[in-house]
């Protein structure tokens, strides 16, 4: 059963790779690095959500200087066409693998219902 269960989600994976939604990612995240300037403030951002979220994990206090830095390279990526555009994009991923995610639960939620 394991077995067929890792073939469907082989399955979903090419179909998730052939959605619009995806190849609308692809392009968008393509056609944000093609600015190197672009890609390096986005890899910046990123990096900074990454080590804000994970003091927060660890019940580490965030200092005004980090949220201020945060902001402020948060408020530039928020101009940039690319980078919306790519955001927009990445919603829509999380839209359709969210809906797919319910879906595929059901079953277990059903049991905690019944």
């Amino acid at each position: 059963m394991a077995e067929k269960m890792e073939d469907l989600g082989a399955q979903l994976a090419q179909a998730l790779q052939e959605s619009e939604e995806f190849t609308g990612l692809e392009t968008a995240y393509n056609d944000m690095k093609a600015d190197a300037d672009t890609y390096q403030l986005f890899k910046d951002f990123q990096k900074i959500q990454m080590d804000l979220q994970q003091k927060q994990m660890a019940g580490q206090e965030l200092t005004n200087d980090e949220m201020s830095h945060a902001r402020e390279v948060a408020d530039k990526v928020s101009k940039i066409d690319s980078i919306k555009t790519l955001m927009e994009k990445e919603r829509d991923v999380n839209t359709l693998l969210s809906n797919l995610n319910q879906t595929i639960t059901k079953p277990i939620e059903s049991i905690y219902q019944g």
